[in-house]
Order: C-alpha cells, then structure tokens, then sequence
C-alpha cells in the first residue's frame, strides 16, 4: 500500500476545497493507497512559496515520513506562480515523492523513482514558461533601473550600508525557520528563492 498525502486549495475564503479532498480521497481508496495527511489552504496560488504555510508544511511532512505520493486534482492547485510550482515539483523530484495530477491522471515520477516522459514534457513546458516569467521580470527592473538612473536616481545600497542581525532574521524568518528543521541550503534556494549569498550569512546567525 503506498503511502500519500492531499493537497488541495482554494484562492479566496468563499470557495470551498471539500469537493477537492473528496475527490483525491476516492482515487486513493480505487489504488489502494493510505492517505497519512491532508493539507488544505486558502490562499492566492500567485503567492509567493514561503507565504505558504500549508505548502512548506506539507513539503516538511513528505520529507520526514517516506512519503510515495502527494495528489492533487490539478497542477494549478499546487499554484498560479509558474516559477513556485516548478520549484515545488523539482524539490519533491529531487525527493522521491511523486505528484499525481488527477485531471492528466498522471504523475511525475515512475513507480522506480524515475521521471515519468509524459510528466518530463509537462515539467519542460514548464520550466521554459518560467524561463520567460525570469527573462521578463528580469527585463522591467533593468528597464525601470535606466529610467531611474536617467532621471538622476542612484540604484544600490548606500556606501558602507549592511543590514543588522535582527533585521536578517525578521526579514528572512521562514528560511531560518526552514534551517531549524534541518533543509538543507540548496533546498531552501528551492522553494524561497533567496540567493545561496544571503542563506549562508543566514545559516551563520542560527
């Protein structure tokens, strides 16, 4: 019997997630799989991966329990921020933990641990739209930095300028909180996105 979790979730506190969890319920009781947690979460999927309590702690449960597979009932639950979701499935990959996706009826990783080809095609496709998401993100700040600078604004920390201690940790208290359950540094990168840079003078304040 493999073991699995749900995960499902809903932008706005007027939906509900129940038909979701009923839904991922029945699938696992047709495959024989034990169903160890259910994470559930209202919150806009364009949020950010470490505004998501219930994403990092489902992340954390699959981590520690030997977990087979997290289900959800569309890509889009797992969220609306291509570069997070993609980050997600990479960090669960990386794990061993497959995602099933009801509505392909597909999951991305083979029964060996491997990655499924049709799921691969999927994380492709993927990883090229957030390769876009980057080059055009990356785009409007240089584009807004020119404009800043044209007008006579200085871009960059004054001279001599370095944050405190205190003000590192309130501003990065979900990566140290990820240190303190022992991730590693690489798979803090994964899922907030904060540079190597910052989380090793984070890692030295722990």
């Amino acid at each position: 019997m493999g073991k699995v979790v749900i995960f499902a979730r809903v932008s706005t506190i007027a939906q509900d997630y129940d038909r979701q969890v009923s839904e991922l319920t029945a699938l696992a009781a047709n495959n024989n799989w034990k169903v160890c947690a259910c994470f559930t979460e209202k919150i806009s999927g364009a949020k950010a991966n470490t505004e998501r309590i219930e994403l990092l702690r489902m992340v954390e449960y699959v981590t520690n329990n030997a977990i087979d597979k997290v289900l959800v009932t569309e890509l889009s639950r797992l969220g609306r921020n291509t570069l997070g979701v993609l980050e997600v499935i990479e960090l669960l990959n990386s794990k061993k933990v497959s995602i099933y996706i009801q509505n392909y009826a597909i999951e991305t990783l083979t029964p060996e641990g491997a990655i499924n080809p049709m799921s691969q095609f999927l994380i492709t496709i993927l990883a090229e739209v957030a390769r876009m998401e980057r080059k055009t993100i990356h785009e409007r700040i240089e584009s807004g930095y020119k404009n800043y600078r044209i007008n006579g604004g200085v871009v960059g920390r004054k001279i001599g300028y370095r944050k405190d201690k205190e003000t590192m940790r309130e501003e990065y208290k979900e990566e140290i909180r990820l240190f303190k359950k022992n991730y590693s540094l690489r798979n803090i990168h994964t899922l907030t996105n904060t540079s190597i840079n910052t989380l090793r003078k984070l890692k030295t304040m722990i």
